[in-house]
């Protein structure tokens, strides 16, 4: 699936990540982590995406949009899937513009691209998570027809909180 924007046909395309674009998907990620304040949190290696992006069984993809030739901006994401509707959706996990390319309707042209990979995968939902503090994204996201959910809280466990947990766990046996 690829794609060109109705307008500014020669300024915008969008496209599957290959695993030539590694690297800058990397550089994507730290400078979302960076505008996020979370840049040391970041632990992905290019290795991991390669791996995890391209390798025998793939775990996430990524949209890659290019503003006229120039990387400006992906959408990294996941299906999911939904017990209530029985049938997958797509997590977006990063939707990230660089800032000189912002104003263009690149992150509004990525979120519709995934729209479509809905309708025509006949998934379910489309969903991300969103900072609370981050006002213009949400503000951005409402305009578009999204819903905010603030009733609902993120979990998450780290490494270590997986660890300790895993330790408790003991497989019951069956009895004959």
């Amino acid at each position: 699936m690829s794609a060109v924007a109705a307008t500014e046909k020669s300024l915008l395309q969008l496209r599957p990540a290959t695993v030539q674009d590694v690297g800058e998907i990397l550089s994507l990620i730290r400078e979302l982590a960076d505008y996020e304040k979370l840049l040391h949190e970041v632990d992905a290696s290019e290795d991991d995406l390669r791996r995890d992006l391209f390798g025998d069984t793939p775990r996430a993809h990524c949209d890659i949009a290019m503003w006229n030739g120039e990387v400006a901006g992906m959408a990294l994401w996941f299906y999911n899937y939904s017990t209530f509707l029985g049938r997958a959706g797509i997590y977006l996990e990063d939707l990230f513009v660089r800032p000189a390319f912002r104003g263009h309707g690149i992150g509004k042209s990525l979120i519709a691209y995934l729209a479509q990979r809905c309708i025509d995968e006949n998934l379910s939902r489309l969903q991300w998570s969103v900072l609370d503090w981050n006002a213009p994204s949400i503000a951005f996201y409402e305009s578009l027809g999204a819903d905010v959910m603030r009733e609902w809280l993120a979990c998450r466990m780290s490494r270590k909180a997986i660890d300790t947990l895993a330790t408790s766990y003991s497989p019951v046996e069956a009895s004959p």
